[in-house]
């Protein structure tokens, strides 16, 4: 955690805080401004959210979603939405797992998870075109460690679409974006190979 630039008001002390997920180089929430009592609330939030993870992890969905409801009642953060929702999404409850994201992107509309998910979701009930628009917002979202899901994502979507030449420019630019994800660069020696 980092907390900077503290400031004295009339009433209390305020900081900017950051929290670290311990997932990846994911923050917790955006830095922001915080009283030391809500400072206190986003740290309680992400021991939620950081147990949350764990349930998840372990298969343990029920544990996991009650966990993150804690988190949320806590401090709300697009993370815990988020992550909400992808837990949702494993018990095969995908429109509530859409609505989490909704939610996530109401608390944090430059956080790019959320997009992407709800890309991803749409692809799972059949709805290509829906999922482009989410997907083409999460590679501009300013908040995001992975843009090569969406590019990744619109490629699936494009071969669904049959447009196999946009399929495979989200493909490349996947792999170029991370050339160790495994998926993409099947994906695209795939079609590669079909295309030639």
């Amino acid at each position: 955690m980092t907390e900077k630039n503290e400031t004295d008001t009339a009433d209390s002390k305020v900081s900017l805080v950051v929290l670290d997920t311990g997932i990846g180089d994911m923050p917790f929430g955006c830095q922001e401004m915080l009283t030391d009592e809500q400072a206190d609330h986003k740290r309680e939030a992400l021991r939620y959210f950081k147990e949350a993870y764990e349930s998840q992890m372990r298969g343990e969905l029920d544990e996991a979603a009650d966990l993150y409801k804690q988190s949320l009642d806590a401090y709300p953060t697009a993370e815990a939405h988020t992550f909400l929702g992808w837990t949702y999404s494993f018990m095969g409850l995908t429109d509530q797992a859409i609505e989490q994201c909704h939610q996530a992107i109401e608390v944090d509309p430059d956080f790019g998870n959320p997009y992407n998910d709800i890309g991803a979701y749409l692809i799972e009930k059949g709805e290509y075109y829906g999922a482009i628009d989410w997907l083409e917002r999460a590679k501009t979202a300013s908040r995001y460690e992975a843009y090569f899901y969406p590019h990744f994502n619109l490629g699936r979507v494009y071969e669904k679409l049959k447009r196999p030449m946009d399929a495979m420019r989200e493909y490349k630019a996947a792999v170029d974006l991370n050339p160790q994800y495994a998926l993409a660069v099947q994906a695209f020696r795939r079609l590669q190979g079909m295309l030639n």
